[in-house]
């Protein structure tokens, strides 16, 4: 069962303050991968985290083809760390676009001054640790 902790919630949530903004990987549908930080990562409910997507560039276009992610979260000063593994879905617009975008850090939400983004929910389906064990499985 997933069922992000209050520690994952704090953490994931106030990353990119403490300069440990998450990491995203996606992988396209011919198998080349992308990384890239997510400022704006958050833990969306218990089971899910989400970001805001406003660049619109290789981590969209993998998302259409393949949803299947990783997110990392680490913190070298307190050697904390968790891999997300889930599914993402993309909300072009509607409710779960609005409840994201009202919950997306200030700072990154500028970077964004028309609202233009979209939302992606990733549904975790198992969280390890660098060490590559499960913590948690759905």
């Amino acid at each position: 069962m997933i069922n992000l902790t209050d520690q994952m919630r704090e953490v994931v949530n106030s990353a990119l303050a403490k300069g440990c903004a998450c990491i995203l990987a996606t992988v396209s549908g011919s198998g080349e991968p992308n990384i890239g930080y997510k400022g704006s990562m958050m833990v969306f409910d218990n089971e899910s985290l989400a970001y805001w997507e406003r660049t619109k560039r290789q981590h969209r276009k993998n998302l259409s083809e393949n949803q299947h992610v990783v997110v990392l979260y680490r913190d070298p000063a307190t050697r904390l760390n968790w891999r997300f593994h889930g599914v993402a879905t993309v909300h072009e617009s509607g409710a779960v676009r609005d409840q994201v975008m009202a919950k997306v850090v200030k700072d990154e939400l500028d970077k964004d001054p028309d609202r233009k983004g979209l939302a992606v929910v990733v549904r975790i389906d198992r969280v390890t640790n660098l060490q590559g064990e499960t913590l948690q499985t759905r």
